[in-house]
């Protein structure tokens, strides 16, 4: 078995190299989001890819860092968050960072990172990173069709590379 960069990292650099490796790499990810998002003016870097970027480079072991768990992860709480927004009738008000926190969307927020968290367990599909997806949808921050759209096209962006640059160097992740 070969030796991975990020083991030869931590073998030179210790934590310092681990945390190297995945700033680098967290950065480039990060930025090409954020370039596309430019291009098109349209918010393809949003809160929740931080940590799953994170993910994908500190702990590229772990199960909830595969592919396949982000995407569902991802995916489930948008949805979620949308359906919570919609049972809540806050689509219409402005989003609660900016449009003060109401009774609705405390309880819109709590339900959609609620149900994500259970879906993703009864699917055995967990990413904690979609607990942020759902509440940045379900407190109406990004909530428009386009803007939900955005959010699934730029999980599958950073998703994709994210597997590509670990496998290219030298990760072996299984979906």
């Amino acid at each position: 078995m070969s030796i991975t960069v990020l083991q030869r990292a931590q073998q030179r650099a210790g934590a310092l190299g681990a945390g190297l490796y995945a700033a680098v790499l967290a950065f480039a990810l990060l930025a090409v989001a954020g370039a596309v998002g430019l291009g098109l003016s349209q918010p393809w870097l949003f809160p929740s890819l931080g940590p799953t970027v994170m993910l994908f480079f500190e702990s590229p072991g772990e199960e909830s860092s595969r592919p396949g768990h982000t995407l569902v992860g991802h995916l489930v709480g948008i949805a979620v968050g949308w359906a919570m927004l919609h049972l809540f009738a806050l689509q219409g008000l402005p989003p609660a960072p900016v449009g003060a926190l109401t009774a609705g969307h405390v309880l819109a927020g709590a339900l959609s990172v609620a149900l994500t968290s259970l879906v993703l367990v009864a699917v055995k599909h967990q990413h904690p990173p979609a607990g942020a997806s759902t509440l940045i949808v379900s407190l109406g921050i990004l909530s428009s069709p386009s803007q939900l759209l955005t959010m699934v096209l730029a999980v599958l962006l950073v998703t994709s590379l994210g597997w590509a640059l670990n496998l290219l160097l030298g990760q072996r992740i299984r979906a």
